[in-house]
Order: structure tokens, then sequence, then C-alpha cells
């Protein structure tokens, strides 16, 4: 590798928008990054992510392309 090109990489803090900090090892500049969201108030790691569907497009969805029952299927296979 060549010498004097490479960032200093060294400790930095973190800190959330929700209080968290924690201390990390980068090549920012920077002393401190402020970070939006982690992962102790991000909804996906925390267990309050809610699934919404909305206007039941679930539904719809998986009534038009879902499974036949087998007397549909019966009949499709004898106009066969």
């Amino acid at each position: 590798m060549k010498p004097n090109i490479h960032p200093a990489y060294k400790e930095i803090k973190v800190v959330c928008s929700c209080g968290n900090s924690f201390v990390t090892r980068s090549t920012l500049e920077k002393e401190q990054l402020s970070l939006e969201v982690c992962s102790k108030c991000h909804p996906f790691y925390t267990g309050t992510q809610k699934l919404v569907d909305t206007a039941g497009r679930v539904d719809r969805f998986r009534q038009k392309y879902g499974k036949k029952d087998k007397e549909n299927n019966k009949a499709d296979d004898k106009q066969k």
C-alpha cells in the first residue's frame, strides 16, 4: 500500500436524536456523528413496527392471484 494516502482511522462518538450514544471508529474528520435513528429507537429493531394494509390491498391481491379451489381446478382440467 502507498504511504500517506489513507485517512486516519480514529474513535468518534455517535449520538442519536433519541439520546442514545456510543463510541465507534471511523475515518470521518469530525469528532462526533449525529444520527436521526439508531438501533435503540428504530421501530424494526424495537419490535414496534406495524404493517399497515391500506384499503385491503393484501386481501384484493389474494382474491385475484390466490390459489383456486379444487372444484375450479377440476373444471379447468376438463375444458383442456
